[in-house]
């Protein structure tokens, strides 16, 4: 069953944007990006090592990784170019815009996703699951609308731009794992550790590139404990994910939803550590958010 497993990942993903907020505060996002990416390439290094050479010291185990070819290297690498690209748009908004604003966008996602998903892929929903979807959908709308009345401006905030372009990309990016974990039969395991790899790479590079020159005249890095927390917890994320997606039946349009759901502890995180506005009336639509959630979940 893959439900339980996506429902876990939401938990663990909500955590990783708390860590992520607080992290990125008033700090030089590209050397964030790149600790974070550090702890999760070391948390990933056995299954490289066990991928690259052989070893088959990890075999028998959940963390069990086949020897990688070159075929399947190339399509992690493109992975990695997807979802750096989403991280660095949605680092930046996350650095400048409230978290209960920026979790219901990137929520939105799924609308996306499970477009995609039918149109693309082929996925059929029933009319429960159709229903909860939609329920969710409306929700996450609704709850983005609040950006309006705390003062966000849309069409003049380049940060609001990075976090819907940031969105869209990892909706391409929620199709694109179906694609090679089901239809390429990549193992989940291989993906998950080289894209580990490529992605500190990328991030290194960037750091290098662009805010190393500039360290100066731009934002100064400042070492939090939530930093590398950030790749803690999105590898755990990820390595639930990706256990869900490998699993027989799975329906990424309802993967995407059900994970997206980490929206509310990015709004509990919002009224209690960050005092941010309007709680009352996003609690309203969050319960519904829920229903929507348990349609999903308990009438499939």
């Amino acid at each position: 069953m893959w439900i339980p497993f996506v429902i876990m990942s939401a938990i663990f993903l909500g955590v990783y944007d708390i860590c992520k907020k607080t992290s990125l505060k008033e700090n030089a996002v590209l050397v964030v990006m790149l600790i974070s990416s550090a702890v999760s390439l070391l948390l990933m290094t056995p299954m490289i090592v066990d991928s690259a050479f052989g070893t088959g010291f990890l075999n028998g185990t959940i963390f069990e990784t086949p020897q990688t070819t070159m075929r399947n290297q190339l399509w992690i690498i493109l992975k990695a170019f997807i979802v750096q690209s989403s991280w660095l748009c949605n680092f930046y908004a996350m650095k400048h815009l409230p978290i209960s604003i920026v979790g219901p966008v990137r929520s939105s996602a799924p609308a996306w996703t499970l477009f995609g998903a039918v149109v693309i892929l082929g996925e059929r929903l029933n009319i429960y699951q159709w229903i909860g979807a939609i329920i969710i959908l409306i929700c996450l709308f609704l709850y983005a609308n609040y950006g309006r009345k705390e003062g966000i401006r849309i069409k003049h905030n380049k940060f609001v731009y990075f976090l819907v372009l940031g969105t869209l990309i990892g909706s391409m990016s929620a199709l694109y794992d179906k694609v090679i974990l089901r239809s390429l039969e990549i193992n989940r395991n291989e993906v998950q550790s080289w894209f580990s790899f490529y992605q500190f790479i990328i991030a290194l590079i960037l750091m290098l590139v662009v805010w190393y020159p500039n360290r100066e005249k731009t934002d100064k890095f400042k070492f939090r404990f939530t930093i590398p927390l950030i790749g803690l917890f999105l590898t755990i994320a990820d390595f639930l994910y990706f256990y869900g997606l490998s699993q027989d039946g799975v329906l990424i349009g309802i993967v995407s939803l059900i994970r997206r759901s980490n929206v509310i502890i990015s709004f509990t995180a919002g009224a209690l550590l960050f005092h941010e506005k309007n709680i009352k009336q996003k609690a309203v639509i969050l319960f519904v958010i829920l229903i929507g959630i348990a349609m999903l979940c308990l009438l499939k």
